[in-house]
């Protein structure tokens, strides 16, 4: 059973985290990196009970990676949470032996609030993958497009509003 570390960047984002942390209890590890945050981002996630490390400014995002427990990451944004089914998902998946997951990425289908309407993002983000994944955008918080990623079934939902 491949456990995962969901990991988040966080700066100041004590009225979104709680929202995102509550969705991920498919992940065995919940990895926030703290941008010198002043409200109570961190009391929030210390709440969920996320493992807290401050970011260094000079790294790149993809550097905590190595910080993760586990070998398998599912990346997300304070401002996003998972769906029943991704939630579903990402349970089944790490119930496969090890030997029955491919080394590739895995991406997902986003919607987006927009008002009081959701739209969906035209293609399927990446957010989970191994941890020596290599691809990565410089500066970016996720991780770079790939066309041979696996579709994960279910939805990660981008809130516009607190």
């Amino acid at each position: 059973m491949p456990p995962i570390t969901a990991l988040l960047h966080a700066k100041d984002e004590e009225l979104r985290l709680g929202r995102a942390l509550e969705t991920l209890f498919p992940c065995a590890e919940i990895l926030v990196v703290d941008h010198a945050s002043v409200d109570a981002t961190r009391r929030i996630a210390r709440r969920y009970g996320a493992r807290i490390v401050s970011a260094e400014n000079d790294s790149l995002r993809s550097h905590y990676l190595d910080v993760a427990r586990y070998e398998w990451i599912f990346c997300l944004a304070p401002t996003e949470s998972i769906s029943e089914g991704l939630q579903a998902t990402l349970l089944e998946w790490s119930a496969l032996p090890p030997e029955d997951i491919a080394e590739a990425a895995f991406s997902v289908p986003v919607r987006r609030q927009v008002g009081e309407c959701w739209l969906e993002v035209s293609a399927p983000e990446i957010r989970l993958i191994p941890r020596h994944w290599a691809r990565w955008r410089d500066g970016e918080e996720f991780p770079a497009d790939d066309p041979s990623a696996v579709a994960l079934v279910g939805e990660l939902l981008r809130f516009e509003f607190p």
